[in-house]
């Protein structure tokens, strides 16, 4: 949950500058989240999440 939360606040973050830097416009932003909200309503929803997971797990793991 933590970690779907922060990527949640992550996009939501980039989207807001892509933005207000005028290199997204609101139509385009706004298809790309209603792509996201119908995309976390389908049948492949699950394979991302465990994709993302599986990224966070590995990103976490990584020793400097």
């Amino acid at each position: 949950m933590a970690i779907s939360l922060s990527v949640v606040v992550l996009l939501a973050v980039i989207l807001v500058v892509l933005i207000r830097g005028n290199h997204i416009k609101a139509g385009p932003a706004i298809v790309a989240a209603l792509f996201g909200f119908f995309l976390a309503s389908s049948s492949i929803a699950d394979d991302v999440n465990r994709f993302l997971n599986s990224l966070a797990t590995m990103i976490a793991n990584i020793k400097l």
